[in-house]
């Protein structure tokens, strides 16, 4: 009996490091980052919709204002490419229930174009394997194929090329929305200028936080959190820097800019110091909103058959 959809539950992320390297001339910089996924999803309903109909998709949730439902949704572009790419039905309807916050540095549209390859597989039974589904990810976007895998990654060249990492523990995050989004785009521009004149060295991935994994060692962890993009999502947004600086203030193990931001991420030892830190930041009139999460968490995978 054929399936009529699936629910699809995938991940937002943090960036634990995120080393920047120049720009290169094919107009990208190249990356080194440590991806953790946290337990902050969007759910992506993709099923057979009536013949003729194409590609239609509609989105809810807290985090949905601004959303486009045009083909420059990567859901929507990531289902069109595999429609072609495996010869598929195109009567396909998508809904997304989204959480994860939109221009926001956690990676919520790669998320649900993740969402949408997985349920593919699932719908069609393509038995794709998951490196498979990250290379059709890569082709869409540099964070797409991490939101497949979920955990902890490392993260090479445009941030697509994957090597998991050998971590244990849990970490809680607490996590400070922005009234606004940031353009990744404006944001790397941003950082090109402030490095005028500079020599950039080729990004690598630091000692410190990989031992600190390792080991499960949130505060080592905290003290080793960075984001060579920070500096330049500070300049076009300054009152994020006020941000970061409430969160160390209030006991924050480390505080970074998930990203491009501005959501402005803070690791805290337990979950205690993270409802302290969540009234703290409610309470500053700084921020928008806070999340609290944990990581690392799952990456995309079926959660319902409908």
């Amino acid at each position: 009996m054929r399936r009529n959809g699936v629910v699809v539950r995938v991940p937002g992320k943090v960036n634990l490091q995120l080393s920047v390297g120049p720009l290169d001339s094919d107009g990208y910089h190249e990356v080194t980052t440590v991806f953790q996924a946290i337990s902050i999803y969007d759910d992506v309903t993709v099923k057979f919709a009536e013949p003729g109909s194409g590609i239609t998709l509609d989105i809810s949730g807290s985090t949905s204002h601004g959303v486009p439902l045009d083909e420059t949704n990567l859901a929507y572009r990531a289902a069109q490419l595999m429609i072609d790419r495996h010869d598929l039905d195109s009567d396909i309807s998508i809904h997304i229930k989204k959480e994860i916050p939109v221009a926001g540095g956690m990676a919520g549209g790669s998320a649900d174009a993740a969402a949408v390859i997985v349920a593919f597989d699932a719908l069609y039974e393509l038995g794709m394997s998951r490196d498979g589904m990250e290379k059709i990810g890569a082709e869409l976007g540099s964070d797409v194929p991490f939101a497949i895998t979920g955990g902890i990654a490392i993260g090479r060249g445009h941030g697509d090329h994957l090597t998991p990492v050998l971590a244990c523990g849990s970490y809680n995050w607490v996590l400070a929305m922005a009234p606004q989004g940031l353009s990744t785009q404006s944001v790397y521009n941003e950082c090109d200028r402030l490095r005028t004149g500079l020599d950039i060295a080729r990004p690598q991935v630091g000692d410190q936080i990989l031992q600190a994994l390792r080991a499960g060692d949130a505060e080592l962890v905290g003290k080793s959190l960075s984001n060579d993009l920070q500096s330049a999502a500070c300049s076009l947004r300054p009152a994020l820097r006020l941000v970061l600086d409430v969160g160390i203030d209030y006991g924050a193990l480390g505080a970074v800019v998930s990203g491009s931001g501005p959501t402005v991420a803070f690791l805290v030892a337990d979950e205690e110091r993270a409802l302290d830190l969540t009234v703290a930041l409610s309470a500053s009139g700084v921020v928008a909103g806070v999340i609290r999460a944990t990581g690392p968490t799952f990456g995309a995978r079926v959660i319902e058959t409908l």
